[in-house]
């Protein structure tokens, strides 16, 4: 590969990266990346490798040229490989990763088929539905095992404490680091780097986000743990900054709807986190694709919104 060609896959597979917090900016994907690599050495050599390989499907396959080049076959990747490294537990679960990282670049591809009339954009569906259902066969297939920390839960006996220590400042950081499943507040510091780099509205829109995630996780009688871990606030932050910024079309009152979407994150994760309970599946980001859907859908026939 000559140095042009390796140059443009680095390029475009950072892009990748950066597309899971629906941003196009190399700087802000090594960023991210080395937000990752302090975190887990292991996982920011998984989410480049799935960067990479998404990113090399869109192009041998055909896909427009700057689809590929903005990094939209990688994210689903990126987003499929880590958590498939992270939830299964079996010695060759990085092999499982990186062909899942593929299959999903192949799943985007369909899912950008289908929806292109609709206007409505493929978001992080394809990684859900495909991450959900491999973790799935581990009940049916052997090779695949699944963590024990993903364990079926009865509704039966749930219980809920939202007794706990608050600790904002935690909250204020953690959220923007679940995005990718990280829980170190240096990594999370770094995470908001990479946003201001790309535009400090960017910025600014993902701490309004996380902030009225935290206040109406918390007004609600959320799981203080939860909370302050930031599993109600990186839906959050993604629904806000696609709504207000990235897909906000003629809209004339963004922060508002935007602010609005991101505290719609917190029951519709509470609801999604319940249903999946007896399967014991994390809920991912289906809050953000589902809340921002629901936005987006909406200004089709409310423009105003």
């Amino acid at each position: 590969m000559d140095k042009n060609k390796l140059s443009w896959l680095v390029r475009t597979s950072l892009k990748g990266i950066s597309q899971v917090i629906l941003i196009e900016n190399a700087v802000s994907g090594f960023i991210i990346l080395a937000a990752i690599t302090i975190a887990s050495y292991s996982l920011g050599i998984i989410t480049l490798l799935s960067s990479i390989v998404g990113t090399l499907i869109g192009k041998l396959g055909g896909a427009e040229e700057e689809s590929v080049n903005q990094g939209l076959y990688g994210y689903n990747s990126v987003l499929t490989g880590m958590a498939l490294s992270l939830f299964l537990s079996s010695d060759d679960r990085w092999l499982i990763a990186i062909a899942g990282a593929a299959v999903a670049a192949l799943f985007t591809a369909a899912m950008v088929h289908f929806m292109r009339q609709s206007g409505i954009p493929v978001l992080t569906f394809p990684f859900i539905v495909l991450t959900w259902f491999l973790l799935l066969t581990t009940y049916r297939l052997v090779t695949f095992k699944i963590s024990p920390e993903l364990t079926p839960q009865s509704l039966s006996n749930w219980t809920l404490n939202i007794k706990g220590e608050t600790n904002w400042l935690d909250g204020a950081v953690n959220g923007i680091g679940q995005i990718f499943f990280l829980d170190n507040t240096l990594s999370g510091v770094l995470l908001f780097v990479a946003v201001f780099w790309a535009g400090w509205r960017l910025g600014v829109y993902a701490i309004i986000g996380n902030l009225a995630a935290l206040l109406t996780s918390y007004g609600l009688g959320g799981e203080h743990s939860l909370i302050f871990m930031g599993l109600y606030g990186y839906n959050a932050i993604l629904t806000i900054l696609a709504v207000s910024i990235v897909f906000n079309g003629d809209s004339k009152h963004v922060l508002i709807t935007g602010i609005i979407a991101a505290c719609l994150t917190v029951p519709i994760t509470a609801s999604v986190v319940t249903w999946l309970l007896p399967y014991g599946l994390p809920a991912l980001t289906m809050p953000f694709v589902l809340c921002t859907w629901i936005f987006l859908g909406a200004r089709k026939i409310l423009p105003s919104i």
